[in-house]
């Protein structure tokens, strides 16, 4: 019986730290290392942001043969500046 709590504790806490490092990933990125990713300078418009996602998408996601960790850090780049600019 405390083996079985053992294992369920323990899977319940990977489950919470892997949801936690996803959580935290996406909102800790910098804009200057936002930009950096996306190749933009710091007075890209929305729409300059929005078209350097598309293409650098477009070579990275994984149904085009890319990876889906930097698929998923160039997305993160894209929310990171699009919230910088509304906030302006």
């Amino acid at each position: 019986m405390i083996a079985k709590l053992a294992i369920l504790l323990g899977l319940v806490a990977i489950l919470y730290l892997w949801w936690r490092r996803r959580a935290v990933a996406a909102s800790a990125m910098r804009p200057a290392e936002a930009r950096a990713i996306l190749q933009i300078s710091a007075r890209a418009s929305v729409e300059e942001v929005r078209e350097a996602h598309r293409r650098l998408i477009a070579k990275v996601h994984p149904d085009a043969g890319g990876s889906a960790d930097l698929a998923r850090r160039v997305n993160a780049a894209r929310d990171t500046l699009l919230n910088e600019l509304k906030r302006r």
